[in-house]
């Protein structure tokens, strides 16, 4: 047994380096620079601070959470000529890190740092070359602790939400669903959040400390969106007024079109109902009897698939975020895991196609290629399918539960009526063989 988890340990290691190895090799080749944000944007920004001392998130808006500037800094610290490699480590070294904390879980009986090695390797270079990594790994290590320390789990989100605002989702998770853990739930947030931003005042940066809130409010329908897709075929169609073009201000490709403003104006709200709808479901089922650690990662799931799928932003990396929440359920228990196999297996395509979109073919997304966009609107419906998927689940746990609850009432109702239906039956058992007993020793006294 012992050799046999070596094997597997070395053969687990082997695999690590060969994914890490290709995907490293496949963001120096590929088309579309996939690590350009690290190369042109990372690097320029980090360059601004060393030389000018002018700092983004600090000294001016920026569009990501202060915290994210730490890991861009670590990667140049080797020099900012080299911030690639060293953004590529980096990552490497946290994925390391991550199925390091990861390793013991199983999901039916197979470890899940199997399934996220490969959900990576389907995802291609997008999955190393964004500041969204970092934030995935957080939050990943965080899922690790969530049954035995929530408060070091609500900890690492909380830092990865620091980084880039998504895995908040996963705090309110474990506020609304860790019963018994909320002081401490709230605790690690609160004073994680309270070093950063007494860090950030010190260095002078309270002015920007929450510009990043507004900063996607202004913007139209990044062209990989679902909202976008009926407007990708229109451009390809030919429609009137409908084109993709290049935003310069927010560096990235939108779609114009009739109908665009008002897409782009309903995904917020949009977005706000499902998260809502999904709150009330998920407090629905365990108020119905659902098992809470059975109900947090489906609502989880909700979270990501709502930020993703009614957003009008739709960068590739964003699949990276669905990782953490597929991991969660795998590790929550046998019922919970077979309950999530279908959505490991989908991520797989989803996560591929996302890969041949980006970096595959891009240029073909920009020139509305009608064959890049059939692929485009397969990977889209995906992400809708998961998303309602986990409604669908939710509803079936809480309606589950409550038969299960109706069925244990009535075995519990069942019970006393039995056991007096038991005592009735003994007692009149034990007042015939008394009746028997007196009057055969009546016929004995007779007898004599």
């Amino acid at each position: 047994m012992q050799r046999t988890r070596w094997l597997e340990l070395i053969g687990f290691v082997v695999a690590f380096a060969a994914v890490h190895a290709l995907l490293w090799y496949l963001t120096t080749i590929s088309a579309n620079l996939p690590l350009g944000d690290v190369t042109i944007t990372y690097k320029r920004w980090i360059e601004t601070g060393h030389t000018d001392g002018f700092w983004v998130g600090m000294d001016s808006d920026w569009v990501y959470p202060i915290l994210a500037i730490v890991p861009m800094a670590a990667a140049a610290l080797g020099g900012v000529g080299s911030i690639g490699t060293g953004w590529l480590l980096l990552v490497i070294v946290l994925d390391a890190v991550a199925c390091a904390f990861l390793w013991r879980f199983r999901g039916l009986g197979v470890r899940v740092v199997w399934w996220w090695l490969a959900f990576l390797l389907t995802l291609g270079p997008i999955g190393l070359g964004r500041i969204d990594t970092v934030a995935t790994v957080l939050a990943l290590v965080g899922v690790a602790f969530v049954a035995s320390r929530p408060a070091v789990a609500s900890a690492l989100f909380t830092a990865g939400a620091w980084t880039k605002v998504w895995p908040a989702a996963l705090v309110a998770v474990l506020l609304l669903l860790r019963r018994g853990h909320r002081r401490g739930v709230l605790a690690g947030a609160l004073v994680l959040t309270a070093l950063i931003v007494l860090v950030d005042v010190l260095y002078g940066g309270a002015a920007h400390l929450l510009s990043f809130v507004g900063q996607q409010t202004g913007r139209a329908l990044q062209i990989e969106a679902p909202l976008a897709t009926p407007f990708m075929w229109a451009a390809a169609f030919g429609a009137p007024g409908a084109a993709v073009y290049y935003n310069q201000q927010i560096l990235t490709f939108e779609v114009s079109g009739a109908g665009t403003h008002a897409a782009a104006a309903v995904s917020t709200p949009l977005m706000a109902v499902v998260v809502v709808a999904g709150v009330l479901l998920a407090l629905w089922a365990v108020h119905r009897g659902a098992h809470r650690t059975e109900a947090a990662p489906l609502l989880a799931l909700l979270f990501v698939a709502a930020l993703i799928a009614t957003n009008k932003v739709g960068s590739p990396q964003y699949i990276g975020w669905f990782a953490v929440p597929i991991v969660w359920g795998l590790v929550a228990g046998r019922p919970s895991a077979r309950r999530f196999l279908p959505i490991a297996v989908a991520a797989l395509p989803m996560a591929l196609l996302t890969q041949v979109i980006y970096p595959g073919f891009y240029d073909q997304v920009l020139t509305v290629q009608p064959w890049i966009l059939v692929v485009l609107t397969l990977r889209n419906a995906l992400e809708v399918g998961i998303l309602v998927w986990s409604v669908v689940a939710l509803v079936r746990l809480g309606v589950g539960a409550g038969r299960t609850g109706a069925a244990g009432g009535l075995s519990a109702r069942r019970t006393p009526a039995r056991r007096r239906s038991a005592r009735g039956t003994s007692a009149r058992g034990t007042s015939a063989r008394g009746m028997s007993e007196r009057g055969t020793s009546a016929r004995g006294r007779m007898d004599a």
